[in-house]
C-alpha cells in the first residue's frame, strides 16, 4: 500500500495541449473535515485506507496542497442539453488534478468536483454543496457495488465555506476517480467548431489510450463506436432492470466509455412507475425513467454526426442500429435472471411486460419485490407478494405463467433458488430518503449516518445484521422529495 505522496502520475490528457484544457488552480475550502472516505476506491490507487484520517488527506482534496507532479486542467467541452446545443461548456466547478496509474498499470483519473471557479464557470461560483456532494459519493460507490458502470468516488471533504442556492449551504469537494472524463460533449464541441486537427488528436487520444483492441480491426474508429454503443445499450439495459433514473442525460453528462457519471438529481424506483420523473427541472419528462432507452440512441446519434469526419455515415447508421437489439439483449438476460430464471424461452419478454404493468397499476415496491420473490420456492413467494396488487386476478394470472415457467426452467432447491436470486436482487439501494437523513445528519456535523449507509450499500445483496431500517419501503414524505440539478 502507498502513501499520499507515492502516487504516480502519468497525465496524459494535460499533454494534449491549451486547446482541450485550461490550467487553473483549486480554491481552497475554509476548515476542510474528511466526511467520508471509500477504501474500495482508494484501493484503486493503492492507497493505504488509514491515510484518509491524516490532515494531509484533507487538504490535499480541498485545495489546500497539491502534488508537484499534479497537472490541475478545467475541460472544454460542449454538449445538449434537453435537445438543444449549447456551443461551449467544460468544467465549471471541477478540475482534472492529473492521471494517477497503480501497481497494476491502470490509469485513473482524479477530478476534483467543486474546486472553485474555471473560465467554463458560465456565471457560477465553480463550488458545490454538502448534499450534492455526497450523493455523488454514496451513488457511485453504490452502483459499483450493483454492478453497473460508473465512475468512483474517493472521499468528500466539507468545510465552513457559505456558499448560496436556495438558501446559505456549505461548500465541500467530492474526488471522483474514472479511467477517462472524455464526453460525448467533447467530440461535439471540435466538430461545431470545425477543428480538425484538434477533433483528430482527441480521436487518436482516446482510441489509443482508452480502445486500443480496436487498432487491430479494418475500420478503428468505427469499431470503437460500435463499442461505445454496446457499453451505452448495457449500461442503460442495467439502469432499466435496476430501477436507477440519471435525470440529466445531456450529451456533456455521457461519458465515452460508457460509465455512469455526472450524478444530478438522479434517483432509484421506489414504487415502479415508468413515467418517473427524477429530476422536477425537467418538465417535459424528457430523461424519464421509460425515456432513457430512446435517449441513450439519441444521444449516441449526436456522437455519430460529430464522428462523420472519420466514419461514414452508413457505416454509422449500420453501428447505430445494433443499439436497441444489444439493449433488449442485455435486459432481458438480466431480468430473467432477477426472477430466477437460467434458461431463454420466446415469451419471457411478454412476462417480464406483465409484471411490470401490474407493478405500475399498484404501486408494488421495485427493488423489494424482487428480493422477496426469491426468498422462497415461487408458489410460496407469490402467495405472499399477492396482497402488494390491486388488480389480483390479473396477479393470479401472471403468478400461473411465472410457476409454470419457473418449473419449466429446471428442478432447483429452494436454496439453491434463494442462493441464486439473492445474488442479482438487492437487499438495500440509494433510497432518496435514505441519502436525505444521511445529508440531514452530515449537515448538523454528525458524519457517522454517511458512512453507515456507505458501508450497507458497499454489499447491497448480503443481509446485514442491524440494519433493517435500510430494507424498508421508504415512508410517504420520503416518496416526493425534489431534487433538482442544484448543487
Amino acid at each position: 500500500m502507498k502513501a499520499l505522496d507515492e502516487l504516480t502520475f502519468d497525465n496524459r490528457f494535460a499533454r494534449l495541449g491549451d486547446a482541450f484544457s485550461t490550467h487553473v488552480l483549486p480554491e481552497p475550502l475554509d476548515e476542510p473535515r474528511l466526511v467520508v472516505a471509500s477504501n474500495a476506491a482508494m484501493a484503486l490507487l493503492d492507497l493505504d485506507p488509514a491515510v484518509a484520517e491524516t490532515p494531509v488527506f484533507a487538504e490535499l482534496f480541498s485545495g489546500h496542497k497539491l502534488w508537484a507532479e499534479a497537472e490541475p486542467r478545467a475541460m472544454v467541452y460542449s454538449g445538449h442539453q434537453f435537445g438543444g446545443y449549447t456551443p461551449q461548456l467544460g468544467d465549471g466547478r471541477g478540475l482534472l488534478l492529473g492521471e494517477v496509474y497503480n501497481t497494476a498499470g491502470e490509469h485513473w483519473d482524479l477530478h476534483l468536483k467543486g474546486a472553485g471557479m474555471t473560465p467554463y464557470s458560465r456565471m457560477g461560483d465553480g463550488r458545490a454543496v454538502l448534499r450534492s456532494s455526497i450523493r455523488e459519493f454514496l451513488a457511485s460507490e453504490a452502483l459499483h457495488a450493483l454492478g453497473i458502470p460508473s465512475s468512483r468516488a474517493l472521499c468528500v471533504i466539507g468545510s465552513s465555506t457559505p456558499v448560496w442556492r436556495e438558501k446559505q449551504e456549505r461548500g465541500a469537494m467530492v474526488l471522483r476517480l474514472a479511467p477517462s472524463h472524455i464526453r460525448f460533449g467533447h467530440f461535439e464541441y471540435f466538430y461545431y467548431t470545425k477543428k480538425p486537427e484538434q477533433q483528430a488528436l482527441l480521436a487518436e487520444h482516446v482510441l489509443n489510450l482508452h480502445y486500443p483492441e480496436c487498432r487491430e480491426q479494418p475500420e478503428p474508429y468505427l469499431a470503437m463506436f460500435r463499442e461505445i454503443v454496446e457499453r451505452n445499450a448495457e449500461m442503460i439495459a442495467k439502469w432499466q432492470a435496476y430501477g436507477f433514473c440519471h435525470g440529466v442525460m445531456n450529451t456533456d453528462n455521457m461519458s465515452i466509455l460508457g460509465i455512469t457519471f455526472d450524478f444530478g438529481p438522479f434517483a432509484f424506483l421506489d414504487d415502479f412507475d415508468a413515467h418517473f420523473i427524477c429530476n422536477h427541472s425537467d418538465h417535459e419528462g424528457r430523461y424519464s425513467f421509460s425515456n432513457q432507452v430512446p435517449i441513450g440512441q439519441w444521444n449516441l446519434s449526436a456522437l455519430a454526426q460529430a464522428l462523420t469526419p472519420f466514419i461514414s455515415v452508413d457505416a454509422l447508421k449500420e453501428a447505430l442500429g445494433l443499439y436497441l437489439p444489444l439493449y433488449q439483449a442485455h435486459y432481458l438476460d438480466l431480468m430473467r435472471r432477477r426472477l430466477g430464471l437460467t434458461t431463454a424461452e420466446e415469451d419471457d419478454q411478454k412476462l417480464v411486460e406483465q409484471l411490470l404493468k401490474l407493478m405500475q397499476n399498484s404501486g408494488v415496491d421495485y427493488t423489494l419485490f424482487f428480493r422477496r420473490l426469491g426468498d422462497e420456492s415461487a408458489t410460496l413467494a407469490v402467495a405472499r407478494l399477492r396482497d402488494d396488487f390491486v388488480d389480483l386476478a390479473g396477479f393470479d394470472a401472471w403468478a400461473e405463467l411465472y410457476k409454470a415457467r419457473v418449473a419449466r426452467d429446471g428442478d432447483y432447491s429452494e436454496e439453491q433458488r434463494r442462493t441464486r436470486m439473492h445474488a442479482v436482487n438487492p437487499l438495500y439501494i440509494l433510497r432518496n430518503y435514505l441519502a436525505q437523513n444521511a445529508i440531514a445528519a452530515a449537515e448538523s456535523g454528525d458524519y457517522s449516518e454517511v458512512r453507515r449507509l456507505h458501508e450497507v450499500l458497499s454489499k447491497p445483496f448480503e443481509e446485514q445484521a442491524g440494519m433493517e431500517q435500510y430494507a424498508q419501503r421508504p415512508p410517504d414524505w420520503g416518496k416526493h422529495l425534489e431534487i433538482s440539478c442544484s448543487s
